[in-house]
């Protein structure tokens, strides 16, 4: 991830969760339709259950972010883990839909928003601390996402940082100006 340097920290958490988001991406672009929705065992979650746990999480937390309270009446936590979308394109749609909440919802706060007071399960959190809450929880499941295609992947994986063995390579292609980020 290339820094790009502010002092808004509007800005940097946009900037952190498009990173996450397109990390995730780019690890579920490596697997198969079918490894979408594998579980290594019955008490695991699939790539697919993690996806429409993210997306049920954030519409929930960014829909009328700042005057209702992030648990919505209407979401159904315990359904998220299961019976996922049966299509890849179904599931991506679903994906798009939680990540444009956030990102829409974040657009349209400042960093004078950052002290208000927002509440997530009846519970008092300032905006910093609900968006931090969030920049926990969703690169959590990105690592999931992540551990689990690289798995499924196996020798065709492509590494989505600095792979094994290339860190001086990488380096000598950075101070070149070759390679300005990863």
């Amino acid at each position: 991830m290339a820094l790009k340097l502010t002092t808004s920290y509007i800005a940097d958490s946009l900037s952190l969760f498009a990173y996450y988001k397109r990390l995730a991406e780019r690890a579920m672009d490596q697997i198969s339709d079918e490894q979408l929705f594998r579980q290594l065992d019955a008490e695991s979650n699939s790539i697919a259950i993690i996806v429409k746990h993210l997306s049920g999480n954030m519409c929930s937390r960014w829909s009328d972010f700042l005057t209702t309270d992030g648990e919505k009446p209407s979401r159904n936590r315990d359904d998220e883990f299961v019976s996922p979308p049966t299509t890849r394109n179904e599931l991506l749609r679903m994906w798009e839909d939680g990540w444009s909440r956030l990102m829409g919802t974040l657009e349209e706060i400042t960093d004078a928003d950052l002290d208000r007071i927002v509440t997530i399960r009846g519970e008092a959190h300032s905006v910093m601390q609900a968006i931090n809450r969030q920049l926990a929880h969703y690169p959590h499941h990105v690592g999931q996402i992540v551990l689990l295609a690289r798995h499924f992947a196996g020798e065709s994986w492509q590494s989505l940082s600095i792979p094994r063995n290339d860190s001086d390579q990488f380096n000598r292609k950075v101070a070149s100006g070759e390679l300005s980020q990863r």
